[in-house]
């Protein structure tokens, strides 16, 4: 699957690593209020290259699986992201492409969200920096605010150089030490410790595009002093709760002094500063996302849960709520972090071109499959490996358990019943002991699925032992067609089945929604409803059946 594809191309997160076993524990669960999930956000993509299926196992299946919850759920909800056509690595690879930097952007951009289609990702709202209305000037307007008010100063700084190419370098062009933490880094952003740099700190520089050493140059930019807010970001860190990685980086941050991050840089792709005297800089795609998110949010009286690679945290936790604290706006609600996904041991990389490409492995196994399988091995609290053979092992589950029970169940309904709902009630040898397990099932769903204790992993650990008690049930209740007094409580145990079948319509939607709808097509129900024990119900009796000619569960 991997290959390089041409250039056409909550409130509280708290739990970060899930265990694969199941407990059920009480009856059915009150989910947390999710009035500030409604708004909920993944970070935005750069469209250098195709979407890898190491974004999927990110932010982005996640965030839709919390956004179909919660719609499920009757509750109004937005998930919004966008494209940093704007990050130096978009203008990196047209060079080293020989291509215009707007075409890479556009054409990357492009396939980026048709992969999110076809994964099943549905954004509210996908924001183009250069084709969205009144962006350009809200990001240009708030920075001559800020800058007419103080906020963003002038610094005379180091900044790396490039003698052969003659180029001032930062973010993607230069390469060097991280300064906080010693790791290879780029500038602006270690994606090792999230630690932000001034790109002049880093250690042996060298121009990327050459691999000259680089030398260094006083250059006058633009900065955001971030120490100027420490009373409002100090005590946001307080007042949210933060997964311990956050916690830790926050802590960091305030023990060694906010740092003064560069807001402007030289160069000839970007969002053109406003202010006299740096015409020939851009403004920097961080600040950027920071103005762009306070554009969206007007009018909204409450902050998004973000979805966001632990490598951007400094973005989410420092920078955004310092710009929006000095506009007085509503701050993130909550964060889901993930950490990063790795291939051959190296983690998955666009601008290497180090990666499995996610219309490669959703042409392969489909976006039921894919999404299972990055939703099962979720990088949470800790780096995940993607392996092309448990991506198969994924589709084969599902087709040995999944679809194996649901074929069964429709042959005996075929068999038994000519193909449609019994008359009889749900019963059956252990039914009664079966649903209240189920019903303490939906319970758990919830939580795993709810903003306040979202943890995609176990759901998938929840799901799989409902299909794996329903394929108990089967065939015990299958001896009961032999015995001559044994018909109708073999049509009970059926019906109890369907039942199951039914829930599953509803509760495996966020993560399977496609397997999901074909399921509730076959059954007759509308799917995507409700993660509750109610969706534990089979389909009006004398309700004709309709099989799919195909699997139910991937393909």
């Amino acid at each position: 699957m991997r290959s390089e594809h041409p250039s056409t191309g909550a409130a509280q997160p708290g739990r970060s690593d899930t265990p694969d076993f199941v407990t059920f524990g009480s009856h059915e669960k009150e989910v947390p209020p999710v009035t500030a999930a409604a708004w909920i956000t993944a970070t935005p993509p750069t469209p250098n290259g195709e979407l890898h299926v190491g974004h999927l196992a990110g932010p982005y299946v996640a965030a839709d699986v919390l956004r179909r919850f919660l719609r499920a759920d009757g509750e109004p909800c937005r998930l919004t992201s966008g494209l940093d056509d704007h990050d130096s690595v978009v203008e990196l690879c047209a060079l080293t492409q020989g291509r215009k930097t707007e075409e890479v952007a556009d054409g990357y951009g492009e396939a980026i969200t048709v992969d999110w289609r076809r994964a099943g990702v549905e954004f509210d709202q996908i924001t183009r920096p250069r084709a969205e209305p009144g962006h350009l000037a809200a990001v240009q307007g708030l920075f001559r605010e800020l800058h007419g008010e103080g906020v963003i100063v002038a610094r005379s700084r180091l900044l790396p150089y490039c003698a052969p190419c003659d180029r001032p370098l930062h973010g993607a062009y230069v390469a060097g030490g991280c300064p906080s933490c010693g790791a290879p880094a780029h500038g602006n952003l270690c994606r090792s410790c999230a630690r932000p740099n001034d790109c002049g700190d880093l250690l042996d520089p060298r121009c990327v595009l050459c691999g000259t050493p680089a030398g260094l140059r006083q250059v006058r930019r633009l900065y955001l002093p971030l120490e100027q807010f420490r009373r409002e970001l100090t005590e946001y860190w307080g007042r949210i709760v933060l997964p311990p990685r956050l916690a830790v980086l926050c802590d960091r941050l305030a023990a060694d002094g906010l740092p003064e991050v560069a807001v402007s840089h030289p160069g000839e792709w970007g969002v053109p500063v406003p202010v006299e005297g740096f015409a020939d800089q851009r403004i920097d795609p961080r600040f950027e996302l920071a103005a762009g998110r306070l554009h969206q949010q007007q009018g909204r009286g409450a902050g998004p849960v973000e979805f966001f690679g632990f490598d951007r945290a400094y973005v989410h936790l420092a920078l955004l709520p310092a710009v929006l604290s000095a506009r007085g706006a509503a701050l993130p609600a909550g964060f889901q972090v993930n950490e990063h996904y790795r291939l051959d041991g190296r983690r998955f990389s666009t601008g290497a071109r180090h990666a499995v490409w996610a219309l490669d492995a959703l042409t392969e196994a489909g976006s039921d499959t894919l999404r299972r399988h990055v939703l099962s091995g979720r990088p949470e609290g800790r780096p995940a490996d993607f392996d092309p053979a448990a991506l198969d092992a994924t589709r084969d589950h599902l087709q040995a358990s999944w679809n194996s029970w649901l074929a069964a169940l429709l042959a005996a309904l075929r068999e038994e019943c000519g193909g449609i709902t019994p008359e009889e009630a749900p019963g059956g040898a252990g039914w009664e002991q079966l649903r209240e397990r189920l019903e303490r099932a939906a319970g758990e769903l919830r939580c795993a699925y709810g903003p306040g204790g979202f943890a995609p992993r176990r759901v998938v650990a929840l799901l799989d032992e409902v299909v794996r008690l329903a394929e108990d049930f089967h065939a015990v209740n299958a001896h009961e067609k032999d015995r001559p007094s044994g018909a109708e409580r073999y049509r009970a145990s059926l019906a109890a089945e369907l039942a199951i079948a039914g829930a599953l319509t509803a509760w495996a939607h966020p993560v399977m929604p496609e397997g999901a709808e074909r399921l509730a097509g076959a059954l007759g129900l509308r799917p995507g409803g409700p993660v509750t024990a109610a969706a534990l119900t089979p389909p009006a009796p004398g309700t004709r059946l309709a099989p799919p000619s195909g699997p139910v569960f991937g393909y």
